[in-house]
């Protein structure tokens, strides 16, 4: 079974968004490099964080995210991100109506049961559960294995949480990865506890 990584791109005071929902900045790292990170052409890295990114994007077999980020992508037109095979939406709400009900799109109320259908769907592949409020309640429950963050230097001040709303300390064990792209630092922990 693959491991569970929760994700994402982050400022250095540690959100993921501004107070609006909006990026900002922190996926310029995306579009500010000379080699393209997926057919798209659209995402573009340095060699270096392409080195770092396209390895761990090629083991995701499925993601996991909430209702919000679900409804303020739209969905994604229905296509899973970075070529991603399965989204879980954590919700308590019924999917939009007219939604296709065989598209890859799983929608599962809590959080435990998004991780077991995101494990059951990517099999040996890993399980990327985005950071934020489903992110942290993963990590409450103790079902993230690894945290992953791509630190932007940019400071919000405040905002939407990496961490979300978690109220408990957690021990991560020392980064085991550290590598500096153009505009970003990539780092890997493993839950400890």
């Amino acid at each position: 079974m693959g491991k569970v990584v929760m994700y994402s791109s982050v400022s250095v005071d540690g959100f993921i968004a501004d107070d609006n929902d909006q990026p900002g900045p922190l996926f310029d790292w995306l579009l500010s490099g000379d080699v393209p990170l997926d057919e798209s052409g659209t995402l573009k890295v340095s060699r270096t964080s392409y080195d770092y990114t396209r390895p761990y994007w090629d083991q995701i077999g499925a993601t996991i995210a909430g209702r919000h980020v679900f409804d303020m992508t739209d969905g994604w037109d229905g296509q899973p991100p970075g070529g991603v095979d399965h989204v879980v939406v954590v919700t308590h709400r019924p999917p939009p109506e007219g939604w296709d009900a065989k598209t890859s799109f799983h929608f599962v109320d809590g959080v435990e049961a998004a991780v077991a259908k995101a494990r059951e769907l990517a099999g040996d592949r890993v399980v990327e559960v985005a950071a934020g409020d489903v992110g942290g309640q993963a990590l409450a429950a103790g079902l993230v294995d690894e945290v992953r963050m791509d630190v932007v230097p940019v400071v919000f001040g405040s905002g939407k949480r990496f961490f979300g709303s978690v109220d408990a300390q957690h021990l991560l064990a020392d980064p085991d990865v550290v590598i500096q792209g153009e505009r970003v630092l990539h780092l890997r922990y493993r839950v400890t506890s």
